[in-house]
C-alpha cells in the first residue's frame, strides 16, 4: 500500500467518524429539545387547570366575603397573567403573583368558619392542592430536561456547532419571587 492510499483511508475514516458524531449529537439534541417542549406543555396544562379552578374558588369565597373585592381583583389579575404567560420568564413572574393571591384568598377564608365547613370549598381546596403538587412536579421535570439539554449544548465539542444548527439554550422555570413560594398557600381548617 502506498502512503497516499493510507492517508486517503485515514482521511475517509476521520470524516466518517466526524459525520457519525455530528449525526448522533444532532439526534440526541433534537430528542432533548422535544422532551423540554413536552415538559413545558405539561406545565402549561397544570397552570391552565389551576386557572380554571380559580373562578369557582373566588365565587365560593365571594358568597361568604363579598366585601373583600381587593383580594378577588388580585386573584383575577394573577389568573390572567398566568394564562397569558408566553414562556418561562413570564410564567415565573405570574407564578409569584398567583401564590401571593392564593395566600390572600385563603387568609380571607380563615375568617369565615361557615366557608371552611362548605363541602364545595373543601373540594376546591383539595383540587387546588393536588394541582399545586402537579405544577411542582412538572416544573422539576421541565427544569431537569432544560438542565440536560443546556449541558449538552455547552459541552465541547458540541458547543462548536450546536448553535449553528439551531439549538439555543432554554430558560429554567424559576419563580421570580422565591419568598412568595417558599411555603405553599397555608390551608388550615
Amino acid at each position: 500500500m502506498s502512503g497516499g492510499l493510507i492517508a486517503a483511508l485515514v482521511g475517509v475514516g476521520v470524516l466518517v467518524l466526524l459525520i457519525g458524531y455530528v449525526w448522533i449529537t444532532y439526534n440526541s439534541l433534537v430528542t432533548l429539545r422535544v422532551r423540554v417542549d413536552e415538559a413545558w406543555s405539561d406545565i402549561t396544562v397544570q397552570l391552565k387547570r389551576r386557572a380554571d379552578l380559580i373562578p369557582t374558588l373566588v365565587d365560593t369565597v365571594k358568597g361568604y366575603a363579598a366585601h373583600e373585592s381587593g383580594v378577588f381583583n388580585a386573584v383575577t389579575k394573577a389568573r390572567a397573567e398566568t394564562i397569558s404567560a408566553g414562556g418561562p420568564a413570564e410564567a415565573s413572574v405570574a407564578e409569584g403573583h398567583m401564590q401571593e393571591a392564593l395566600k390572600s384568598i385563603f387568609a380571607v377564608a380563615e375568617a369565615y368558619p361557615q366557608l371552611q365547613a362548605s363541602q364545595n370549598f373543601l373540594q376546591l381546596q383539595g383540587e387546588l392542592v393536588d394541582t399545586e403538587n402537579k405544577i411542582q412536579a412538572s416544573r422539576r421535570f421541565y427544569n431537569g430536561g432544560v438542565r440536560e439539554y443546556n449541558t449538552k449544548i455547552q459541552l465541547f465539542p458540541n458547543t462548536l456547532f450546536a448553535r449553528g444548527m439551531g439549538f439555543a439554550e432554554r430558560q429554567f422555570f424559576e419563580v421570580d419571587n422565591v419568598a412568595a413560594i417558599s411555603e405553599p398557600p397555608r390551608i388550615q381548617f
